[in-house]
């Protein structure tokens, strides 16, 4: 079979997926399946996978898909915790005080806490956290799972403390290679490596500039009693403002900083600015937004979690401060358990795993219950119980209504990693082929010529809606990325930029992303109509981060050490 046949089949299973999911409307609870078993066999029979490499695959898989249960687990308890404390219906009442309006109220909510939580934890947290958090605020859980994904953008590439550039680039260039090319140019290692990361924080800064304003759009034309997109685009001046206060602090620390905190100084910064200026009616507009009422909404909106919230929330009387608690606490946890390597070494030694599952070479899963944002969550829901002085049968009220939501998502996390990790790891074959992925992108590469930077992005966007991780994605297609910029004579630095910024875009349509902020708000089962609704805001920050590469190479003419040399191509 022809590299172009193979290269063409191992899209069969996305193209699969996005039928079902988004044309058929299928949920993934029945498309999902279907899509494993046809990955499978075309590792099994084009790929010439042995049948030990998928098995191990699958069990890698599922091992990982334990550690996102357990992240949206803790999501859905802190919620549950808070409902049953009555933190939720002060949080509620708390924001009256700064805006009644649901446009201002998405923005802090989901853009600006979302934006820390991304910084500080990765993994899909910010939508499992963000998602339930605007349920309990009055959006409809819909809404909330489309916002939530929306926030897994800009931050993204400086997620985890900076583990999609710090792991996800490193990690997938050729250090010695280049160290050594740059060397013998004058340059070294650690310059080029602070280009590429600088060039990632402006892109994401100029794309993520009007994602506010996005978002507030989405919001009132899908969601809205009018379906109006004026009624969006009314809150262009403070969108935009707040757009500003996120992405100033986030490029310049990107830039003069380094790869660690930028989402996470945007994000404090940004709230530090946004809502005393909400507070103040700064810029914003004379009428306010609500949805319809909750009577009113399609059945397609509605999740299981927003039929109890009113049923329990407000028996105890909380201050607003001390219901925030719980969240501050888990920003600061998270940060906490990431920059100190003795905590984080203690929290890691508790861990299960299984290296070289089945004797397979690098397939190795690990499950670090305390070190996982579902630990860190756990633990800020102990300390509640106690901060709220709550009783133990509303613990454990909270704990079986978590539960009970969790089953969904389990059973369509366990075809939709493995699925993924077959994919990955398809690389070690009897044909000595490259990976399912790595073909999917050279067919892109091969098929565009010149034009190919403007198609960079959606090429790292691919790996992620692929892997449901943006540092998945720059381990796979980060070399790969920098080979084509020396087949083409341009940037390399320039052209890996544009792969982590589009593998961040990425995270918006990454099929078990949006299965776990759906499950966090009881919402399984319409995963197509939130893929439709954040494909949207993808687009535009494919076609603009790729339409600014064009410019910076073939305008600006933006080069590195290596552009030109004989070893960078």
């Amino acid at each position: 079979m022809s590299q172009t046949l193979l290269s063409i089949l191992a899209f069969v299973p996305l193209v699969l997926a996005g039928v079902l999911l988004i044309g058929f409307r299928w949920p993934a609870k029945f498309a999902m399946p279907l899509v494993f078993i046809l990955t499978a066999l075309i590792g099994l029979l084009a790929w010439d996978m042995t049948f030990n490499r998928v098995l191990a695959s699958t069990l890698q898989g599922l091992i990982l898909t334990a550690a996102i249960l357990w992240i949206i687990f803790g999501a859905i308890l802190l919620l549950n915790t808070l409902k049953h404390s009555g933190g939720i219906a002060s949080i509620r009442r708390g924001f009256a005080n700064v805006s009644p309006d649901k446009r201002v109220q998405v923005l802090i909510v989901a853009w600006l806490f979302g934006c820390f939580i991304e910084g500080a934890s990765g993994f899909g947290t910010p939508a499992a956290v963000a998602a339930p958090l605007l349920v309990a605020l009055g959006f409809p859980a819909l809404a909330a799972v489309v916002l939530g994904m929306m926030v897994q953008s800009t931050p993204v590439s400086f997620g985890a403390v900076g583990t999609p550039i710090l792991v996800g680039v490193a990690g997938g260039l050729d250090q010695a290679t280049l160290g050594g090319q740059l060397t013998a140019v004058g340059s070294n290692w650690e310059t080029f490596f602070h280009l590429i990361f600088s060039r990632v924080a402006i892109i994401h800064a100029l794309c993520g500039i009007l994602m506010p304003l996005i978002m507030i759009s989405i919001m009132t034309r899908f969601f809205g009693r009018n379906r109006s997109w004026s009624e969006g685009l009314s809150m262009a001046p403070f969108a935009i403002f707040t757009g500003l206060a996120f992405v100033i602090p986030y490029a310049a620390a990107g830039v003069f900083l380094g790869p660690e905190f930028p989402s996470m100084i945007g994000a404090l910064v940004g709230l530090a600015i946004v809502v005393p200026a909400a507070k103040a009616g700064f810029l914003l507009p004379k009428d306010s937004w609500d949805f319809a009422p909750a009577s009113e909404w399609p059945v397609e909106w509605m999740g299981k979690i927003e039929m109890k919230i009113e049923d329990v929330a407000g028996r105890t009387p909380i201050s607003v401060p001390m219901a925030w608690a719980p969240y501050l606490l888990l920003a600061i946890f998270l940060v906490l358990s990431r920059i100190f390597p003795q905590l984080k070494a203690a929290l890691m030694s508790v861990s299960f795993g299984w290296k070289d599952i089945l004797g397979e070479t690098g397939v190795s899963g690990t499950l670090e219950p305390l070190y996982l944002p579902g630990g860190i969550l756990c633990m800020v829901v102990l300390v509640t119980f106690f901060l709220h002085r709550m009783q133990a049968r509303q613990l454990v009220a909270a704990i079986s209504e978590s539960s009970k939501t969790l089953l969904g998502a389990g059973f369509v996390l366990i075809f939709t990693i493995p699925m993924v990790r077959i994919l990955i790891n398809s690389g070690v074959n009897e044909s000595d082929l490259v990976s399912m992925p790595v073909a999917m992108a050279q067919l892109v590469a091969n098929s565009v010529g010149s034009v190919y930077p403007f198609f960079s992005p959606a090429v790292g966007a691919l790996g992620a809606f692929i892997a449901g991780s943006n540092t998945v994605s720059n381990l796979m297609l980060s070399q790969f990325q920098y080979n084509t910029a020396g087949l083409l004579g341009i940037s390399g630095a320039l052209m890996v930029a544009l792969q982590s910024v589009g593998a961040a875009a990425g995270n918006m349509i990454a099929i078990h992303n949006v299965v776990a902020a759906s499950a966090t708000v009881g919402l399984l089962g319409r995963e197509g109509i939130t893929l439709r609704k954040t494909m949207l805001p993808t687009l535009y920050y494919l076609v603009l981060a790729g339409s600014i590469g064009m410019i910076g190479f073939y305008v600006m003419g933006i080069t590195d050490p290596l552009v030109g040399t004989a070893t960078a191509s």
